[in-house]
């Protein structure tokens, strides 16, 4: 492998789009040349068979390709994405791209992780097929709901960025009295996030223990908190709000347990089936003062200007300082922590 990747080079899938011209933008701040999004095409046939075609050359260059797995907003699923990022990879290794980086800020079945029972561990198949053959050599994403997923690549590169890294600084500003804050996670399984915001945050923390029904996806039994927070504005911070079951149960219970004011912290608001419909009721019952979410995940900008509870903070400049520095070759161990 050489020390130079080449010119670098951003390429995006169509569910990707709005992110990597968001990423554009704050790349070409630190550079002396701009550069444009290459020109290239996502073909559906009648079958639903998909391909990706490039319209310019890539021969050498250090290619980052952009995708929002997440983006069900143009009609897609995850797997649709997933198929377009494959397609994509593809065409760049048959096109001779020197370095071919993916950037998926939400890695994709990152939540089937582990073997429960007759099942894959389907995040470890998204790894191998990464990196396979016609694959990735090195992989950009955030926030890994297991960060023990980072060891199912065996030959690419990985980099795990934090939601926190833009979230907290956001948050510090908000924050007036730190010893009438505290931090709580959704479940057990966010203590150590909780424990990471409150000790940098200088607040205190208290943890929540959730029992689940196994039998049926997206749902909780009961919720309880311990920790005292009466009287205490609460951050109630997750990696993912999905359906919104969860994290709703965790604002009643934090209200019940007389909590001042309620604030949901999470680096991925995807608000899928009727999450938007169940905050709003929250918001409206005075329940949730507001969701501070990143942009890692689409949110239309139809639906944040309906929903004035929603306030987003943009990990855009985040992304583009880490691809500058693969690119130029400097260190990003300072932007990791």
């Amino acid at each position: 492998m050489t020390h130079y990747h080449g010119a670098l080079c951003l390429i995006s899938c169509s569910s990707g789009l709005h992110f990597a011209e968001k990423i554009l933008k704050e790349v070409n701040k630190k550079r002396q040349i701009d550069i444009e999004i290459l020109n290239t095409e996502e073909v559906v046939f009648a079958n639903t068979e998909l391909k990706a075609v490039i319209n310019e050359s890539i021969r050498g260059k250090d290619v980052f390709i952009i995708q929002d797995v997440e983006n069900h907003h143009n009609g897609k699923s995850v797997d649709e994405n997933l198929r377009a990022l494959y397609t994509m990879i593809g065409a760049c290794k048959r096109c001779d791209a020197n370095y071919i980086t993916a950037v998926i800020p939400s890695f994709p079945y990152a939540r089937q992780d582990k073997q429960s029972g007759r099942e894959d561990i389907t995040a470890a198949r998204i790894a191998w097929e990464l990196e396979g053959d016609l694959g990735a050599d090195h992989i950009i994403t955030m926030d890994l709901h297991n960060t023990a997923i980072q060891g199912f690549f065996r030959s690419a590169q990985i980099e795990n960025l934090r939601g926190s890294h833009v979230l907290l600084p956001f948050i510090q500003k908000e924050i007036s009295n730190p010893k009438e804050t505290v931090i709580i996670p959704t479940d057990l399984g966010g203590a150590t996030a909780a424990n990471y915001y409150a000790q940098k945050l200088h607040t205190e923390v208290a943890f929540t223990y959730k029992t689940r029904n196994y039998s049926k996806a997206n749902s909780i039994e009961d919720i309880e908190i311990m920790g005292d927070i009466k009287d205490k504005t609460v951050y109630i911070i997750d990696d993912i709000i999905d359906s919104g079951g969860t994290f709703c149960k965790a604002l009643e219970v934090a209200k019940e347990n007389g909590a001042k004011k309620v604030i949901g912290i999470t680096t991925f608001a995807l608000f899928n089936n009727n999450a938007v419909t169940k905050l709003q009721k929250c918001y409206n019952n005075k329940i949730l003062d507001k969701i501070i979410c990143t942009d890692a995940a689409l949110i239309p900008k139809e639906l944040l200007k309906k929903h004035r509870w929603i306030e987003v903070v943009s990990i855009a400049e985040y992304f583009a300082e880490i691809i500058h520095r693969l690119n130029v070759r400097q260190s990003i161990g300072e932007l990791l922590g």
